[in-house]
């Protein structure tokens, strides 16, 4: 059945959630998972520093959000040791978190796709957009869906 999941995380409450059910699931299938973080790129912002405020806002930013993703996939790793499951992990920097998540899971071969959705409702969804639903509509991987 599936193999290799696929799992988007950003290190809150919720995506903790997404790393406990791929890996039991994971587990029950005898399958491997993939940790997935997406960090933003630079805020637009910071763009109207400076060349060298900008470059050092650039580097800060840089080293923040790529220390947060090391620290996430830390954790996802240790958890899935801890499980004996095979883990990998991948790390991309862009504000199309969807179309990389999209991009990232075709890439490693992932034939599943295991995401947490916040269930925000209709309006939130007017508000805040709906990653799943986008993530949804530029795959064909199976996507599975927590609520």
């Amino acid at each position: 059945m599936f193999k290799h999941i696929f799992v988007p995380v950003d290190g809150s409450e919720l995506s903790s959630r997404a790393m406990d059910a791929s890996l039991e699931l994971a587990m029950k299938l005898g399958a491997r998972v993939t940790g997935f973080v997406c960090e933003p790129d630079i805020p637009l912002s910071a763009v109207n520093a400076s060349p060298t405020t900008f470059a050092r806002k650039i580097e800060n930013h840089e080293a923040r959000t790529e220390a947060h993703a090391h620290a996430v996939l830390a954790r996802f790793a240790e958890r899935a040791r801890g499980c004996g499951v095979p883990f990998e992990s991948e790390y991309r920097r862009s504000d199309q978190i969807d179309m990389v998540i999209a991009e990232v899971a075709d890439t490693v071969q992932a034939d599943l796709i295991l995401m947490v959705t916040h269930g925000r409702g209709l309006f939130g969804e007017m508000l805040f957009g709906s990653h799943t639903k986008s993530v949804m509509s530029r795959t064909k991987v199976p996507l599975l869906v927590l609520h």
